[in-house]
């Protein structure tokens, strides 16, 4: 393939589910496997990515699943990276006006640098927007600054912390947020 890359960022359907569940184990261990047990990784990983699993939260209509999908060398569709935004309440150090949350922001590792992630962040703004979110937070693992710093250029800053559980493990996430100005 020639020319400029075709990736493009869409919603999840159910169809999805299967592929976005591959995708999201595969990215969580490159993200995070060295710096954790097999054992808590492995339990993390079942419960938080099967295709059950991804299929509701696709289907649950408080929150948004975005596909990065690009084309594979057979020119067939392939998902790159994904994003997730979900409602609820949000941890009192995000103080900011009508919450949302942005649960999930992930890219294979072979496309890193290449801009997924900057494609995959101004979707989630515009959803978010949409959504009629005034502020969004996020939680990011102490021990990952390279995403740390992701946020930072997107206009996040550190309000808090909060006890993320992998596995067995209590590790501390650094609560990041930020105002998002209304859609017009």
């Amino acid at each position: 393939m020639t020319g400029a890359s075709p990736l493009r960022v869409r919603p999840a359907s159910a169809a999805d589910a299967e592929a976005l569940s591959r995708l999201a184990a595969e990215t969580f261990r490159d993200t995070f496997a060295d710096a954790n047990t097999p054992e808590d990784m492995a339990r993390y990983v079942a419960g938080a990515f099967s295709p059950a699993r991804q299929a509701a939260e696709i289907a649950d209509a408080s929150g948004a699943v975005l596909l990065a999908e690009d084309h594979d060398a057979a020119g067939a569709p392939a998902l790159v990276g994904y994003a997730q935004l979900a409602s609820g309440p949000a941890p009192a150090a995000v103080t900011g006006p009508e919450p949302l949350e942005l649960k999930r922001l992930y890219v294979a590792r072979a496309r890193h640098g290449q801009g997924v992630a900057q494609a995959l962040m101004d979707a989630v703004l515009d959803a978010a927007r949409a959504r009629g979110a005034r502020t969004l937070w996020l939680g990011v693992w102490e021990r990952n600054p390279r995403a740390a710093a992701f946020y930072a250029k997107y206009g996040f800053g550190r309000v808090g912390a909060h006890t993320f559980v992998l596995g067995a493990d209590a590790q501390t996430d650094w609560l990041m947020a930020r105002p998002l100005a209304p859609t017009r």
